[in-house]
């Protein structure tokens, strides 16, 4: 195969936008019943509609529900564990409504109905108490001139459809999750937390016993404080209660059981991860044993916790993160994927450590020369400090750069800010690497992944350490030589799109950048977003409005005087997480003085692009816009972009 040279950004890629999209899926919350193995797909190609699919014991996968039902929660707008199945029926909350639908399976022809009333009520985390034929649930509800309202709450199965009674079982909180059923039905456990916490700063534990009417009593708190948070509850066959929890600085595993909890596998590893969603696991009952997951500085590890001894036995898997571990009795059942291999639905033998591929995200194949490989980086940042990072080159089969030519660099900030990025095989790094741009996905400062002590260094800090662990990671690829000092460009979404302004704002080292649904009014986001995150600014800014003058000081929208590099602004119209008025605003200020910007917006799209036709123009008009800015035209065939005062 003959290799040539070519200006980096100008590589024509495998991985086009219709490549990209062709038969792409996300996939969800896979759960094991009765030997059928359930997960959830979300398809780009229906416009984003997330649907729950089956496999038979022989193999057969099936779509569970007919369209155009959309299975997806509402609840902390995040959503998640938005179904349940047993005794052969499927409960799930339909996107349009939030109501709960029932569909009874292996019935030709089976129309869901609905469990819940038009109440406006939503629901998250669905359990099934079977012997009490009612479901189990987080609900929230709107209140007139008020935050919204979150419990705990039972919903009979019983009546005519859509006339479900609903109780209370827990309420009196801010937040409620994680619901969970003991095996014989007699108690139950969940978690609740309060403004101005989220749940990866400090969470409470409950405990309770049902009563022959199904209502908690001798309701009493098992764990957790202000500064403990607890992650993924669950019981095991002995009574016992399974958690993970911070109390050592790590999400370690602790069990509870005869009113004393007890670590059961202390380690510098996290076995947690932020609770963004209702239903993410990271670990699970496998008879005597204790399946589990945890972070590594090389990826995800997978092993076998003996409850008897205290004895951990890893398995080998070549994946470098793995998410909702469950067991199907036998095998495990995860999603899986590595910096080679797309997030696949995998059944893993515990003995042997193989594993069947049930289900891949993506059918595309790359020729191993296509693929840019991670490399970890650990490098020096503000105040003697270490940050981390995953540096991804341009790769290419058959494009070089000229020798004596750098890449241009693209440093991505992730979302949360309390999430983390992983090393795996992600096309929307490929998509930049094979076109002949380096990236650096970071980890700054406040990711998960690295212990509590990490995590809690953005408190107080949002909008410095990370900037500053951005800048310092350019600086550092820079300064080895691998990268075009002249063209540094940064990106995030969400959060990652405020780091992203604060960074174009606050420094002078990057020479475009763009933001997508990203922030860049401190104070508007502390006084207009959703419940879920409207005291998070607590934490990360300090208090609303006592700290006003750090808001002002730390949102570029105050001062973009000082911005002086392009930028295209990406956002959906119906976000009410960030809302369009944070982009509108920027584009605005920056229109005004004069500023290269542009700014492309999405009917029909909330935080995050889930339809095809979005994603593809997202995309496009982000390669676009940097070639307008450093000087290149992409091989790329696209539509233009109006990009003001360039």
């Amino acid at each position: 195969m003959t290799t040539s040279h070519a200006p980096y950004g100008t590589w024509r890629s495998p991985i086009t936008t219709d490549v990209l999209l062709r038969g792409a899926l996300g996939l969800a919350c896979p759960s094991a019943v009765a030997g059928d193995i359930f997960w959830m797909e979300s398809r780009p190609a229906e416009a984003g509609r997330c649907v729950i699919v089956r496999r038979r014991p022989d193999g057969r996968i099936e779509d569970c529900l007919p369209s155009p039902f959309n299975a997806r929660s509402r609840v902390h707008e995040y959503g998640g564990a938005c179904y349940a199945v047993s005794a052969g029926w499927l409960y799930f909350v339909n996107f349009g409504d939030q109501r709960i639908y029932a569909l009874q399976l292996d019935v030709a022809d089976a129309v869901p109905m609905p469990v819940t009333p038009p109440d406006g009520r939503r629901w998250a985390d669905l359990v099934v108490d079977q012997s009490r034929s009612r479901l189990l649930a987080v609900g929230e509800e709107d209140v007139a001139d008020s935050e919204a309202r979150n419990f705990v709450a039972a919903i009979t199965l019983t009546g005519p459809p859509g006339g479900a009674a609903v109780t209370e079982l827990a309420s009196g909180h801010d937040f409620f999750a994680c619901p969970r059923l003991s095996l014989e039905g007699s108690s139950l456990v969940w978690l609740s937390w309060d403004h101005p916490a989220m749940p990866w700063d400090g969470t409470t534990l409950w405990c309770a016993e049902l009563d022959e009417a199904g209502m908690p009593t001798a309701v009493r708190a098992i764990a957790g404080s202000d500064d403990e948070s607890i992650f993924q509850p669950e019981w095991l066959t002995d009574g016992s209660v399974v958690f993970v929890s911070d109390r050592s600085g790590w999400w370690n595993l602790q069990q509870y059981a005869a009113d004393e909890v007890r670590p059961l596998l202390p380690m510098e590893a996290e076995f947690g991860l932020p609770l963004w969603q209702f239903g993410m696991r990271t670990w699970t009952g496998l008879g005597e044993r204790i399946a589990c997951t945890w972070q590594a500085p090389e990826g995800d590890r997978l092993g076998l916790l003996d409850l008897a001894d205290g004895s951990l036995e890893k398995v080998p898997v070549p994946f470098t993160q793995l998410s909702g571990l469950v067991s199907d009795g036998d095998a495990l059942v995860c999603i899986a994927a590595a910096p080679d291999r797309f997030p696949e639905l995998i059944r893993i033998d515990p003995a042997s450590g193989q594993h069947s591929i049930i289900r891949t995200s993506s059918e595309l194949t790359l020729p191993r020369a296509a693929i840019s490989y991670p490399e970890p980086l650990d490098f020096p940042t503000g105040e003697g400090e270490v940050a981390h990072a995953y540096f991804y080159p341009p790769a290419h089969e058959t494009c070089r750069g000229a020798e004596d030519e750098r890449p241009p660099l693209l440093v991505m900030s992730h979302g949360g800010p309390t999430a983390a990025t992983a090393s795996v095989l992600n096309l929307k790094v490929q998509f930049w690497t094979s076109r002949g741009f380096a990236v650096l996905d970071v980890n700054y400062r406040g990711s998960t992944g690295y212990g509590r002590a990490y995590r809690d260094r953005l408190k107080g800090a949002w909008g410095v350490v990370d900037v500053e662990d951005c800048v310092a990671g350019a600086r550092y690829l820079v300064e080895r030589g691998d990268v075009d000092a002249s063209r540094l460009a940064i990106r995030g979404s969400s959060a990652g799109g405020f780091t992203t302004l604060a960074a174009l704002t606050f420094h002078d080292l990057f020479r475009a950048g763009a933001s997508l649904y990203g922030v860049g009014d401190l104070e508007a986001l502390a006084q207009d977003t959703h419940k879920f995150e409207s005291r998070y600014l607590d934490s990360l800014i300090g208090p609303w409005p006592e700290a006003a003058d750090r808001y002002r000081a730390r949102s570029p929208i105050h001062h973009v005087d000082r911005l002086d590099c392009p930028v295209i602004f990406l956002q959906g119209l119906e976000d009410r997480i960030v809302p369009p008025t944070q982009a509108e605003t920027m584009v605005a200020a920056l229109d005004a003085k004069g500023q290269p910007v542009a700014y492309v917006a999405f009917e029909g799209e909330q935080h995050g692009f889930r339809q095809a036709a979005n994603i593809r123009r997202a995309l496009e008009a982000e390669l676009y816009f940097y070639g307008r800015v450093f000087g290149f035209i992409p091989a790329d065939d696209i539509e233009p972009v109006p990009i003001r005062n360039l």
